[in-house]
């Protein structure tokens, strides 16, 4: 993808309201309700949210009477309004008389509607009904394709067929299959010559959503409440207006992001966002749910895209897409950040984790000795087991080792466990085998799998009567921030140490190699003690 050729002038954009922004992009907020009282209620919530505009869905009203409930939504909107009726056949819910639902849409011309939405299957039909008549109403013209992405070709040719039915705005909303069919659209729209509104349906797609800002999108969907979508992977208003300072995106705007799968659980965004909006920083960071990270890292390789925090399961595979490997991360075998360099766009690979991991446990081991220091490392000497074999607990493995200490890795494969082992030099052991294994009290044992993660809270990798065998116990799991693990370890007698502060400690380093810039140490703290 050539997203470096923008076609958008890097100047702010005053509005109407007189609020600058960097881009043009407006924030249409979906009305789904059942009543006309209700998406009256609805707007007002739109417009106290900062809405630009609200979307009328008309196929979601349970009674319809054209004239009167479309009139009265005009009047009384404080918002401009575009009006959908959205029919089954394009994955709507209307599903009565054809020539009433186009009548209902001509109404809305006719009283005053600011944009009405118009199928690109109809659309030819649509403009040859309203031929000779003067209106001030915009016409989106739409194609929504549910099953995947077409190529850049074939969306480009789809653009001027559209176009050809006399649309103001041509709007195409496609589903990802995967992450990498976002560029196309993305494509499609820094080369549009008419205004544009192109997005990926889907959790592979939200980036659509967010960096169409950055690309010269003519809007996006932000709706009142998680959940309640007129289409799959639409974030909140409250999300794109607060969590991506989306009035703030801009052609130069620098994207960052986590990839991972699953991905959705990850606190960088809210930890880097809030952390560039406080500097001033022109960056973004989004979440990037990736199946192939070879795959994605080829597809998104212009400079617009400069940096990459890199989770479960992909931190071994990354490293193997890197141009240039740091010497730690290349002995781990594993990296959890990429940077793509700005001179020559080389992607330079690292591995911040065990700096994190490791800074919190020896933390923990000194409060424990009430700060009782010797030179050199509390870990050293110690028995430090770690349970998962994949980046993060090689990582984990590597640090300790440095540091000292006699590693034993558990993993619920044990040849993959006997593998790393053998490079790290330590022990091996199979996971089913971890809950009568304690050759020694006061050993440390440190999670690195994804085990306890949410939506499963409830699991756990060790039975809690093992847990009396460890002094200290560390958990890489984040969310939730006290885990099943970490819960049980406390009330067998160990120090916990929680992932949060493995999470603090390498998004720190993180920081920095992204933006060149000092880590706001007390800032990070202060916006996760917030989550």
């Amino acid at each position: 993808m050539e997203s470096g050729n923008v076609l958008l002038s890097s100047s702010s954009v005053i509005m109407g309201s007189g609020e600058i922004r960097n881009n043009a992009t407006l924030i249409c907020v979906p009305i789904m309700a059942e009543s006309i009282e209700k998406m009256k209620i609805d707007i007002d919530k739109a417009k106290a949210s900062g809405g630009d505009l609200v979307e009328i869905r008309l196929d979601s009203l349970k009674s319809f009477n054209p004239n009167e409930d479309i009139n009265t939504l005009i009047k009384e909107s404080p918002l401009p309004k575009l009006f959908t009726y959205r029919p089954k056949w394009e994955g709507g819910m209307y599903d009565g008389d054809e020539n009433k639902r186009l009548d209902a849409l001509r109404l809305a011309m006719e009283l005053g509607a600011d944009y009405i939405d118009v199928e690109f299957k109809v659309a030819h039909e649509f403009f040859d009904s309203i031929h000779g008549k003067t209106h001030k109403t915009k016409v989106i013209v739409s194609s929504h394709n549910y099953e995947h992405t077409p190529s850049v070709e074939d969306l480009g040719n789809l653009v001027a067929r559209i176009q050809a039915t006399g649309a103001d705005i041509v709007k195409i909303a496609t589903t990802a299959v995967d992450i990498t069919d976002v560029a196309h659209i993305f494509h499609i729209t820094v080369h549009s010559q008419v205004p544009f509104i192109g997005l990926v349906m889907g959790d592979r797609g939200v980036i659509s959503r967010v960096l169409c800002a950055k690309f010269g999108g003519y809007l996006t969907f932000g709706t009142l409440e998680a959940g309640v979508v007129s289409a799959h992977g639409q974030p909140t208003i409250k999300d794109l207006l607060y969590l991506y300072n989306f009035r703030k995106l801009g052609p130069d705007t620098k994207v960052f992001g986590i990839i991972g799968k699953p991905v959705s659980h990850s606190k960088s965004p809210i930890l880097y966002n809030e952390s560039f909006k406080s500097i001033g920083f022109d960056g973004v960071f989004v979440f990037l749910l990736v199946d192939d990270v070879a795959n994605f890292l080829r597809t998104y390789s212009s400079t617009d895209f400069i940096g990459f925090s890199v989770s479960i399961p992909h931190k071994e595979a990354a490293l193997k897409c890197c141009d240039e490997v740091d010497p730690v991360a290349k002995s781990i075998g594993a990296v959890n950040c990429i940077v793509r360099r700005s001179n020559d766009g080389k992607l330079i690979g690292y591995n911040t984790d065990y700096v994190g991991a490791i800074s919190a446990i020896e933390d923990g081991l000194r409060a424990k000795h009430n700060g009782s220091s010797t030179t050199g490392s509390p870990l050293a000497g110690k028995l430090f087991v770690v349970i998962g074999a994949g980046g993060a607990g090689k990582a984990l493995a590597y640090g300790a080792k440095e540091k000292g200490a006699r590693v034993v890795i558990a993993n619920r494969t044990y040849e993959r466990a006997k593998e790393v082992a053998d490079v790290i030099g330590g022990d091996a052991l199979a996971l089913a085998d971890l809950d009568n294994y304690h050759p020694e009290d006061g050993m440390i044992l440190a999670n690195t799998t994804s085990i306890g993660m949410q939506p499963n809270v409830n699991e756990t990798p060790i039975s809690k009567h093992a847990l009396r065998a460890y002094s200290l116990v560390f958990d890489a799991v984040y969310t939730p921030k006290m885990t099943k693990l970490l819960k049980e370890a406390e009330e067998s007698g160990a120090t916990i140490v929680t992932g949060l502060e493995m999470f603090i400690g390498q998004a720190l380093e993180q920081f920095e190699k992204f933006t060149g810039l000092p880590a706001p140490k007390e800032l990070f703290r202060k916006i996760m003690e917030n989550y």
